[in-house]
């Protein structure tokens, strides 16, 4: 049984629905699609199978919603964002709950992405009070101004990993901005952005404002990024999907916001406090079991320091326990895209340190587990140092010189973020101006929060969600210039 096998064999499945016009829709063609859960890899719920049918009613939802939206006073539209946050805090074990049984994740990740969720909600809820727009000294008889306007409705297509984070990091700005939003999440991983937008309406927010439309890219997703009426995409996941995508839009000549993955480069100095970057360097690929864009996996060394360096990976990796801190890949084709990886290192000559199969959790043994996985000598041309895995798989690679350092991290088609470990703080300024990604971090992992802009250079994609910068990803400018 696959995840995209419609529903033929268990009805007593628990089904899970649409989101349109403030309440629940069933998929007009009545098709529901059966999934697992990673953690037991038994059947879990059945999912609406969307179609055009159900992107045409949720776009005239929205359609209906948009004006009132867009004029709904500031002050009231802020407090609604932060009574939605408040909400998902209110509700945050039932939703990490659900967080669980679809993506498997462990609770504290689970209760994590929860709350970082109601982070944006809050953030985005609190910048309905900055001005929208500049006045400009051009001419003594001429009053010129910009202001800020809404794109209208929005499309938001998120992927399996973070299902509820990754979706409110799009919903919340654009909703503040003054745009109503139809959004898909994964089919595997519906459950909480369903409940998101449950307890939108339960707060309060106008019916047809937010929602979610359930099923897969090709009838769904491809569906929202063609309708006229959708006039800007937010995207998130793989490349492919995102050059798809992208083709759609340019003939419709609507933009896009594009984050689509790494491969980043953690760049360890001979200078560095090599205890606490061994344990970042861990923590950077075996997070969310390396499933996140951002996985630190590709660690280039000082050769001086490689050896101690990768043993005290190797040592802080047995603190990583599958079935405990690190839970299972989430979908079973990537599960097994994972596995592949393990026969190309060995192809490759990779030297194996740690982990390198499928890991054994006692009541678990058909979950999605793998070992976190370390290999050394390896160079950046060998496949696993070029292709995303996505899975807790990371690659020591060794380099002689500041320059070699930089042209290695550099010599990769993604760009989403760079870390690097010195004391020397003039060299640290020095290479992270000179890594060419979205977000750089010094002597510390990936400490992004809802105030920072986040996105990628090259192949990991363009435009910019977080902090105040997103804002002017969900509106347009306009000039008005009045003559006395």
């Amino acid at each position: 049984m696959t995840l995209d096998t419609l529903e033929k064999t268990d009805s007593t499945l628990r089904k899970l629905d649409h989101w349109i016009a403030g309440e629940s829709a069933g998929p007009a063609g009545g098709d529901y699609l059966e999934t697992l859960t990673p953690l037991t890899g038994q059947p879990h719920l059945r999912v609406a199978s969307g179609t055009a049918d159900d992107v045409a009613r949720a776009v005239d939802a929205a359609e209906q919603a948009r004006d009132g939206w867009r004029h709904f006073v500031a002050a009231d539209r802020g407090r609604l964002m932060l009574a939605l946050a408040k909400a998902l805090r209110d509700n945050k074990d039932r939703l990490a709950e659900m967080e669980r049984a679809d993506s498997g994740k462990p609770m504290a990740g689970a209760l994590a992405e929860i709350e970082g969720s109601a982070q944006y909600f809050e953030f985005y809820g609190s910048l309905v009070y900055l001005p929208t727009g500049d006045v400009l000294d051009v001419a003594p008889d001429q009053h010129v101004f910009t202001k800020r306007e809404p794109y209208g409705i929005i499309g938001v297509i998120t992927p399996w990993n973070l299902p509820l984070n990754q979706a409110a990091r799009a919903i919340a700005p654009a909703l503040v901005a003054g745009n109503v939003v139809v959004a898909k999440p994964s089919e595997i991983t519906s459950q909480t952005t369903i409940e998101m937008a449950r307890l939108a309406t339960e707060v309060g927010f106008p019916k047809g404002v937010i929602n979610i439309v359930l099923g897969t890219g090709q009838a769904v997703g491809e569906a929202i990024v063609k309708h006229d009426a959708v006039r800007k995409v937010a995207f998130t996941g793989s490349v492919g999907v995102g050059r798809a995508i992208g083709r759609i839009a340019a003939e419709r000549i609507i933009p896009l916001t594009l984050e689509l993955g790494g491969k980043s480069a953690n760049i360890v100095f001979e200078d560095a406090d090599l205890d606490l970057a061994a344990t970042e360097a861990v923590k950077g690929f075996t997070l969310n079991a390396g499933q996140v864009c951002s996985a630190g996996t590709r660690i280039l060394v000082q050769r001086s320091v490689y050896d101690a360096f990768v043993e005290k990976m190797a040592q802080a990796l047995e603190t990583v326990k599958p079935g405990e801190s690190l839970g299972p890949i989430i979908t079973p084709p990537q599960f097994e895209r994972v596995q592949s990886y393990f026969r190309v290192a060995e192809e490759d000559g990779a030297r194996l340190v740690a982990g390198g199969g499928k890991a054994d959790v006692p009541g678990c043994e058909d979950g999605f587990f793998v070992k976190p996985t370390l290999y050394a000598d390896v160079n950046n041309d060998m496949r696993i140092a070029r292709e995303e895995i996505f899975g807790p798989v990371g690659v020591a690679i060794p380099f002689d010189t500041e320059e070699d350092a930089v042209r290695m991290a550099n010599d990769s088609d993604y760009g989403l973020i760079g870390t690097l470990w010195s004391r020397d703080i003039s060299r640290a300024l020095r290479v992270a101006d000179r890594i060419n990604a979205g977000q750089i971090f010094v002597n510390v992992w990936n400490t992004m929060s809802v105030q920072t802009p986040f996105g990628g250079y090259k192949n990991s994609g363009y435009g910019r969600e977080k902090g105040i910068e997103a804002i002017h990803h969900y509106s347009h400018t306009k000039t008005v210039t009045v003559k006395y």
